[in-house]
């Protein structure tokens, strides 16, 4: 079992430690290839597409076949498809690449958290909480390094290269240590019409609310910092630094608090922070204000997706056995909640050409009430 952890644990580090990366490089990719703010939410959109299209399939893959079948080679591929997106000279080869990245890092995402759902009822306690924060870790030095390279100017192929090689080593020497396929197969009878619960779409839509400001902390911090406040490459990278800081302290802290005060008063005034927050951030501005708003939206958001997928998980597993596998509930609310990713960054990227990135971002705020709003109503169990 602690092998197994120690696998699931590298796996959701290097998913972090990757994406990270590429974050940290976005402003980047957006000076060299001249991009306005909505072509680059058009290129992220492509990613937030990639990662859409690969859920279903990886879901039902990762049911039939074993969730570690499909994310041994599913982090491979992330690692490779990182190394095309660096190579990118134009705003089609950046859209293209970034398709294949976001198929890719859906499917390690979704085997990933299945696996972390049976090693989570293997231990019989909640852990669910750490993993994410162990993303988040690796999201933190992705990004740290890579605002330094690209600081020290630093090719962003050379960049990524690098990152594929750790990302690929670390799969390779821990490949056997996943637990065993049949641990949590679950054959999907092809013939019998199962209709889905619809709490698993509610599940999903509160946990989409969070992803929107999730990911526009990565997607457009750097962006907002360089080009409203002319933050230097490394300073532009510091909102992002410290939202990551704040989202491994969360969700280490994720598993204790939800156990001693229940994942719902957790995820409610998670939301109500997150959205007080950003806003007195975003409203004093200056760099000071950005790092002040993303630290405060991740303390509230860190345990939002975590708490969400380990209710998903154990609701399946425990009180809709008979019409979905694990796999599959995670792969539905995933679906529904990365749906934050794809419409976020282009919504943020067209509205921003309107009325200035900065108040765009207030797009989030409203979201983060909409995740305690909606927890309120949907979660009737404090513990569960």
């Amino acid at each position: 079992m602690n092998r197994a952890r120690t696998a699931v644990t590298v796996a959701f580090i290097t998913n972090g430690f990757v994406v990270g990366a590429f974050i940290a490089r976005i402003p980047d990719f957006k000076e060299i290839l001249a991009l306005r703010n909505g072509q680059l939410g058009t290129a992220l959109l492509c990613s937030s597409i990639g990662l859409l299209i690969g859920l279903g399939p990886t879901g039902r893959l990762s049911a039939n076949r074993g969730s570690a079948w499909v994310a041994v080679p599913a982090s491979i591929a992330l690692a490779l498809s990182t190394v095309i997106v660096g190579f990118s000279h134009s705003i089609w080869q950046l859209s293209a690449s970034l398709f294949f990245f976001g198929f890719f890092l859906g499917a390690q995402d979704v085997s990933m958290n299945a696996h972390a759902v049976v090693v989570e009822h293997e231990a019989g306690k909640r852990i669910m909480s750490t993993f994410h924060a162990t993303y988040s870790a690796g999201a933190l030095a992705g990004s740290f390094t890579g605002g330094l390279l690209s600081q020290w100017k630093v090719s962003i192929f050379q960049h990524t290269l690098g990152v594929a090689v750790v990302a690929v080593i670390a799969a390779l020497l821990l490949k056997s240590w996943w637990l065993p396929n049949e641990i949590d197969i679950h054959p999907i009878e092809k013939k019998r019409s199962r209709r889905r619960p619809a709490l698993f779409w509610a599940l999903g839509l509160i946990a989409m609310c969070g992803t929107v400001g999730e990911g526009a902390a990565g997607d457009w911090g750097g962006v907002l910092s360089r080009g409203a406040f002319h933050a230097t490459p490394f300073v532009s990278t510091l909102p992002f630094v410290f939202f990551s800081i704040t989202m491994v302290v969360g969700r280490f802290m994720g598993d204790r608090l939800a156990a001693r005060f229940g994942a719902r008063s957790l995820i409610i005034y998670g939301g109500i922070i997150s959205a007080s927050g950003l806003a007195i951030g975003l409203i004093v501005g200056g760099i000071g204000g950005v790092i002040f708003g993303w630290i405060l939206l991740a303390s509230g958001m860190s345990i939002v997706v975590p708490l969400i997928f380990s209710i998903a998980g154990s609701m399946a597993k425990h009180r809709f056995s008979d019409r979905m596998a694990p796999a599959e509930g995670m792969a539905m609310v995933s679906g529904v909640a990365y749906f934050g990713f794809l419409v976020g960054p282009p919504a943020i990227g067209y509205i921003a050409d309107q009325i200035t990135l900065r108040w765009a971002m207030m797009i989030p705020v409203l979201l983060a009430l909409g995740v305690a709003g909606g927890t309120f109503f949907v979660i009737k169990e404090d513990n569960i």
